[in-house]
Order: C-alpha cells, then structure tokens, then sequence
C-alpha cells in the first residue's frame, strides 16, 4: 500500500515538472535557413546585404523563443507579451563583441528580468506569411517581398527590443569587402547576404551566404594538454575534434587537432570542459584539412546543456 501511495507521488511530481514551462522543451528542431560561405564572382546586385549578428539563433513561433536545437529561451513575459503572432527568424542580442553575456542570460530557466532589458531580438526573415485567402504555395514570397512584410509588421508592434534587421545593397565585390572592413573594424562579426528572389528554405542554401574576414568553424574537447613556461600550470591547449556542419549533405571527416590560441589568461585557468562545444575562427586550411591559424572564440555548447 505504501509502494503504491509512493508510486503515486512520484508520477504527480513528474507531471508537474513537465508541465512546468522552465522544463519545457520543443518536440523537435525547428527548419531553419542556413547559410554558405560567400566566394566572389556572383552577381551582388541580387543580394541585399545586413549586419551578421554575433548573438544566438532564435525563431519566435508566435509564442515562445526556439533554438536552432529546439530547446525554449525563457524570456520574461513582459518582454514577449506584445510580440506578433507570425513567426520571425532572426537573432537575440545585446551589442557588438557581448556574446557571453548574451548566452548567460537567455540560457537561464529562470529569466533573469533586469539582464534580459539589455536584450533585443533583431529580426532578418519571416519563414511563414499569413494572408488570408492565398494557398500554401503563393504565400511563400520571395526575399524582397518578406522585407517588406518584417518592416511592416515590426512598426505596427512597435516594441523597443523588436527590430528589423537593416539590409542595403552593394554593386560590386571591392565595395562589399570595404562594407566587410569598415563594420568589423566597428565590432562587428561580419556581414550577411540574401538573395532578393529567394523563397525560405529550411535548410543550408547559397541564397544565404555569410561574409567574414575568416572562416568558423565548432569542435567538441577531447582533452587539455598542459601549458609550458608562462603557461605552466595552466591550460597550454586543447586537444578537439571537428564537428560537421549541419544542413549539409556532404560527408564530413571529423579532423582531430591542437587548439593553442586565443585564450585569456583567465580562460587558460578555467578552460572549456571536455565535452564542451567551442567555436574557433582560422584561415583555410592544410592538405590534410586541419584549419589553419586556428584561434579560440568562445565556448558555444557546454555539455550540460545539450
């Protein structure tokens, strides 16, 4: 009798943790529009081009904040409360070069509400237009006409931290690299370009290209090798392994290497766990295909938070 009173409880406390929002999960990943890496010699007249935001991937769903592996961002209510019903694709963030702080707030189960009034959640796409009266087919408008509906849309909410996303066209290669020169000189990540006739696709395309003075790239650590000479007694480098990327068809050997650069000396005293997921910027790569002038930038994934 006591085992089944016990039984008992334990199926009523499950139930109210997963009807608990700050357990809440999405059933699966939502389809996203990925980008390629942009290589000159296409036609930039057909591209609009935008800031690459150094902030995390969020779709609003008409409801809740989703990541590109479908977990919930927990925003506080106040700041989602006023929030259309369509869906918009576009990145939280607070500023240029304030990732990490980004990532800690909207990561929290619990909202932190004063860290989340710094946060704004900028909008590039909508991935689904609602227009009574038109089928499934003819509501899926080209890149040009989304624009149009984002800005539109976004004024009639008129909330502070929902913005759309500027785009701006570029005639020629010469000037988009000085566009790419004078924003990262500013702080800023990169550029973005989207091809105006393109439809939304929930997958990685060449009618999304980013720009960026070098590639990225994530790995998963395998383990630390110990520092030398000022680096004794702290974290020399880490030994990763590439994880390929997603939306791709392309089989992708995973390549294991040493990752020594771009740590802070406090990062070399508490460096990313193995296990963690970590982002690293390099310039090509070697006949073998390790990536080359490989240097840290972040921690991207911890492995507790899957």
């Amino acid at each position: 009798m006591h085992q089944i009173k016990f039984l008992i409880c334990v199926v009523f406390v499950l139930i109210g943790v997963w009807g608990n929002p700050l357990y809440a999960k999405s059933s699966s990943k939502p389809s996203l529009m990925l980008a390629n890496v942009y290589h000159e010699g296409i036609d930039l007249n057909q591209y609009w081009v935008s800031e690459k935001y150094d902030g995390v991937r969020a779709l609003w769903d008409g409801e809740k904040f989703l990541s590109r592996g479908g977990n919930i961002y927990h925003a506080p209510n106040w700041f989602i409360r006023d929030f259309p019903k369509q869906k918009l694709d576009g990145e939280l963030w607070i500023a240029r070069q304030r990732f990490e702080l980004l990532v800690s707030t909207v990561r929290d189960q619990q909202p932190d509400h004063s860290a989340w009034k710094r946060v704004k959640f900028m909008v590039f796409d909508m991935p689904e237009l609602s227009r009574p009266g038109l089928s499934m087919k003819e509501e899926a408008m080209d890149f040009d006409s989304r624009i149009l509906h984002i800005n539109k849309v976004i004024k009639q909410a008129n909330i502070e931290w929902l913005q759309a996303v500027k785009q701006w066209k570029v005639a020629s290669h010469e000037e988009l690299m000085q566009e790419l020169a004078t924003i990262t000189a500013a702080g800023a990540e990169g550029l973005m370009l989207h091809l105006g006739s393109s439809l939304y696709k929930g997958k990685r395309t060449g009618d999304l290209l980013k720009v960026k003075p070098y590639e990225d790239a994530e790995a998963v650590v395998i383990a630390h090798i110990p520092g030398k000479g000022k680096y004794t007694n702290k974290m020399g480098a880490l030994l990763v392994e590439t994880v390929p990327k997603t939306g791709t068809q392309i089989t992708q050997q995973k390549i294991r290497f040493k990752l020594g650069t771009g740590f802070s000396d406090e990062e070399r005293l508490n460096p990313p766990q193995i296990g963690d997921i970590v982002t690293f910027q390099y310039r090509g790569k070697t006949k073998n295909n390790v990536p080359r002038f490989a240097s840290f930038l972040r921690i991207r994934k911890t492995k507790n938070n899957k």
